[in-house]
């Protein structure tokens, strides 16, 4: 079972190989990197292309590491032995199985995707050691042990928003998703826009880029906005001219609110523009 990629999705040969490798080490796949550079997307592309459901888990800040086991209902129990219901008699009918007690008793290999695992406390990676390394736990309510029957690959996405336990990193193999150079960028746009003019391609990833690299952003804009602006681009049958400043210096874009998203990061590229025409 080997990932070699995906037409959906423009993995460099170091996310293939790192995606195989925790295949074949039988470890969680830690992936890092900016919001916006495709980690949720690799476990969905991953599992397409390797024919496996995919069960995804979509952390906050208000998980606990136990909702992905199962929930007892006790409230639900306590209610209806008030109304007399005979269901109460079996506690099994207020076990709420969770993502991971799913994923183990599937009867095929599945992937399951644990998103921005650094959203939850500290405590949360912990709490999930033991399940994913021994690939089982115990039900108390029912003295159960649930095993996996087949071990999933696990994806865990970071936006690396707090550091995670030393014990936790030692169980995965990890990955840094750099952001894509401009040619990588520009396989990633022909995904999701073939046939898109060279001029206007280049014209909007100069400008991409020109606003990226200013030093002093709040918050860079990503792979993610780059695909919201072109598609807005493209709506409003936008020329290529129409993102050129004549003597090649930096303007501001048409849109430009498809990638600065706070009045900070703006009102910064705003007066470098100011201060570039006043020192012509």
């Amino acid at each position: 079972m080997k990932f070699l990629g995906s037409e959906n999705y423009v993995a460099t040969d170091d996310l293939r190989l790192a995606v195989n490798a925790a295949i074949t080490l039988k470890r969680p796949l830690l992936v890092k990197g900016e919001p916006g550079t495709g980690k949720t997307m690799l476990a969905e592309e991953v599992a397409s292309s390797l024919g496996m459901p995919l069960l995804q888990w979509h952390v906050k800040s208000t998980t606990k590491a136990q909702q992905g086991l199962y929930e007892y209902d006790a409230v639900s129990r306590l209610r209806d032995s008030q109304l007399g219901d005979a269901r109460v008699k079996d506690i099994h009918n207020y076990i709420v199985k969770g993502v991971l007690w799913q994923a183990f008793e599937a009867e095929q290999p599945v992937a399951l995707l644990i998103d921005e695992i650094d959203k939850a406390d500290i405590e949360f990676p912990n709490d999930l050691l033991r399940e994913l390394d021994r690939m089982e736990f115990y039900v108390y309510e029912t003295r159960q042990m649930i095993r996996a029957k087949h071990r999933p690959l696990v994806f865990i996405t970071s936006n690396n928003e707090k550091e995670l336990p030393d014990a936790f990193l030692r169980r995965c193999f990890f990955h840094y998703i750099k952001f894509p150079d401009a040619e990588t960028m520009k396989s990633i746009v022909e995904v999701h826009f073939p046939g898109l003019k060279k001029e206007l391609l280049s014209a909007a990833l100069k400008n991409f880029y020109d606003v990226r690299n200013l030093p002093g952003l709040k918050k860079k804009p990503s792979t993610s906005e780059l695909l919201d602006w072109l598609k807005l681009l493209v709506a409003e049958d936008m020329p290529a001219e129409a993102l050129q400043s004549k003597d090649d210096k930096v303007a501001i874009p048409p849109l430009v609110g498809a990638l600065l998203k706070n009045e900070q990061d703006l009102s910064l590229f705003e007066k470098l523009v100011f201060m570039q025409r006043h020192n012509r």
